[in-house]
């Protein structure tokens, strides 16, 4: 089985793209202003990059993933039989909490709801959310205590609900739509130098998932 690295080379490269990109955008309204006079007031500034970009960085990413999974077919293969144990590990600990739950508090499911309370997860809905929680809880961590994390990686993964890939996987997935939601309001942005600052964070969140696409689980540091 390949690397990480290597498995998604092509995610990577155009990720590393995209932050060129916004720096570049963002250059193209912080430039104008450092080269006008001092005495000019208004300074045109072109949008046009941050806006180009916007539109076509989801695509560009679709694109290199695709690319990612023709080569690499047998990893592929690994990878969905994997996620299918675990997925269905999830929906038996999903529903022995289900159990539980309906031991104490009775079976809800067919009651109708007071006013402004949720009705539980199914039992799917329960182990879809489970693999975005920790996901998530890992680029916390990541960012505040990086040992931390990946500790907390081996620990979550040893429970079988989870691969160490899948984590991995779900977290870059999620900083690279943290770095799409950025430029999406960059772009709404009425002001230029707004504008700028909300591209210059998509670049941090793409870093951020070039980090986490391309680390092992014995990674330590980012």
């Amino acid at each position: 089985m390949p690397s990480r690295r290597r498995r998604h080379a092509r995610l990577i490269a155009t990720l590393t793209d995209l932050i060129g990109d916004c720096a570049a955008a963002a250059g193209a309204v912080y430039r104008p202003v450092a080269d006008a006079p001092p005495e000019q007031v208004d300074v045109p500034v072109d949008l046009w990059p941050l806006s180009a970009l916007s539109l076509s960085a989801s695509t560009r990413l679709d694109v290199a993933r695709a690319q990612d999974a023709a080569r690499w077919p047998t990893a592929v293969v690994q990878e969905q039989e994997d996620q299918q144990r675990t997925f269905a590990a999830r929906c038996a600990a999903a529903e022995g909490e289900q159990i539980l739950y309906e031991a104490e508090f009775g079976d809800t499911s067919g009651r109708p709801q007071p006013p402004g309370v949720i009705p539980l997860s199914t039992v799917l809905q329960s182990a879809a959310m489970a693999l975005a929680g920790a996901g998530a809880d890992f680029l916390t961590e990541l960012l505040d205590d990086p040992e931390q994390a990946i500790s907390r990686l081996h620990e979550t993964a040893a429970t079988g609900e989870f691969t160490t890939k899948e984590i991995l996987d779900e977290a870059t997935d999620m900083a690279v739509m943290s770095g799409l939601m950025s430029l999406r309001e960059a772009q709404r942005m009425p002001a230029p130098s707004t504008a700028a600052e909300g591209c210059l964070a998509a670049s941090r969140s793409f870093a951020l998932a070039v980090f986490v696409a391309s680390a092992e689980a014995e990674a330590t540091t980012p």
